[in-house]
């Protein structure tokens, strides 16, 4: 009967959490260390290579960022359905999701290079604007296999398999770092050749994935168009807030890019750092979006606010040493990329503030988690999108252009919505708004 299985983590939610949220981590922390090691590589190049990589590599994000936002809702579907007991389910859900990375992948080949033309006109100087331009070009050709991976991965996090999306990263990343020697210092290549080595890793990680978890979803691609509404309605919510969300966020970055070969260099640097933080909260996150999603398909809504709790008590733990460690080493990570005393310089400062957002941004990124395993993605889309445009580009030019503070000003945007954004979605969650989403995901199983 439907909504009457027994969760089996309903005496240990904890536990769980860890269990689901430890090779997302280590999936993540290792995409980390191949960023870090591209800027590493690419950095001892100059600052001009690593402006324009950064410039690039945002524009790349900003090209898929709505797809991979779409394709969350596979996720959130799939655990819903399994709390539900309906496993039948999860094979038409995975074939939606092909679908869906299919169009959104050949979207982003035809459509994607238009952003290509648009590097000289924001790019620094003409030098960054040529780097940049090779740079991004390689990096779109990947969009169609990171889609299908990213279906695959998210079928795999519904059903509570984390590790086979982690193995599949860790021999991806590993061959990343790898190929950046090759083509960046072998082959002087330059900054281009680590977005080869990208696209070749990116073969990899989605080759094993669909060896490891056997391709689920490709057998039933026939009903692919079943279950296609059910995952668009928390998918389009999901892509549109992350479209507009990075939107805000490219065009911090293109603010920044436009001030200096130095400010964007080192924009670059803390970025590739702040990964370290980041990225284990999205882990956390994810965990708690499936067992929110699970604990919802069983209709048993109480486990909601116990996931969430969880959730948030792990993530701060580890915000807390993040903060320690950026106050009181970020001198000393800012001048292990090897660039010059200036940009070693402004990349510390960017360092220490992102010390002060480590808190909200744990509180911040756990919200949206448990939200979107409840199916409440419109209402906190709207929010966060709305709160993304009102701070990030006028603070950033308020702060950055008008008060000359540079890329600290645009950090300094960043703090501001972070905070704005974590006390609103947690009243959210501790009012119960998102009880009536949770109670339209059940009636969707029941169809």
């Amino acid at each position: 009967m439907f909504g009457s299985k027994k969760l089996s983590w309903n005496s240990a939610p904890l536990a769980e959490l860890l269990r689901l949220s430890w090779p997302i981590c280590v999936s993540m922390l290792s995409y980390s260390a191949m960023t870090l090691a591209d800027t590493v590589f690419v950095g001892r190049l100059g600052k001009a290579s690593l402006a324009g990589m950064g410039l690039a590599g945002t524009l790349a994000f900003a090209a898929v960022v709505f797809g991979i936002g779409l394709l969350r809702g596979v996720k959130v579907v799939v655990s819903q359905a399994v709390g539900a007991g309906r496993e039948d389910r999860v094979g038409q859900y995975a074939a939606s999701g092909i679908l869906i990375a299919a169009v959104m992948g050949l979207s982003v080949l035809v459509f994607g290079q238009l952003l290509v033309l648009a590097v000289p006109l924001l790019a620094a100087s003409a030098e960054a604007s040529s780097i940049g331009v090779d740079y991004l070009f390689v990096r779109l050709l990947g969009a169609p296999l990171l889609f299908l991976f990213c279906t695959t991965r998210e079928t795999s996090y519904g059903l509570g398999d984390t590790r086979s999306p982690m193995v599949a990263s860790l021999l991806a990343n590993v061959l990343n770092i790898a190929l950046d020697y090759v083509f960046i210092v072998e082959l002087a290549t330059g900054a281009s050749g680590a977005a080869w080595a990208t696209l070749v890793a990116t073969v990899l990680e989605v080759s094993v994935l669909l060896v490891l978890t056997r391709a689920p979803g490709f057998r039933q691609l026939k009903k692919a168009g079943r279950y296609l509404r059910a995952v668009l309605r928390v998918g389009i919510p999901t892509g549109i807030q992350f479209a507009i969300e990075i939107g805000a966020f490219t065009l911090l970055t293109v603010l920044i890019a436009s001030m200096s070969e130095t400010e964007m260099a080192a924009h670059q640097i803390a970025l590739s750092v702040i990964h370290f933080a980041f990225l284990p909260y999205v882990a956390i996150s994810e965990a708690a979006s499936v067992m929110v999603g699970q604990a919802v398909g069983a209709d048993r809504d109480e486990l909601v606010p116990r996931v969430a709790r969880y959730a948030l008590f792990t993530s701060l733990s580890y915000a807390l040493f993040c903060t320690a460690l950026l106050i009181f080493e970020g001198d000393t990570i800012a001048g292990l990329f090897g660039v010059d005393s200036e940009v070693a310089a402004v990349t510390t400062n960017l360092l220490y503030l992102a010390a002060l957002f480590q808190l909200g941004d744990a509180c911040n990124i756990v919200a949206r988690g448990v939200l979107r395993g409840a199916g409440d993605v419109k209402w906190s889309a709207s929010v966060c999108v709305t709160i993304a445009w009102l701070v990030q580009p006028p603070l950033t030019w308020y702060f950055g252009y008008h008060l000359n503070m540079g890329a600290f000003g645009g950090w300094l945007a960043i703090v501001v919505e972070i905070f704005v954004g974590a006390g609103i979605l947690w009243w959210r969650l501790s009012v119960g708004g998102w009880r009536p989403s949770a109670r339209a995901a059940r009636r969707d199983l029941e169809i």
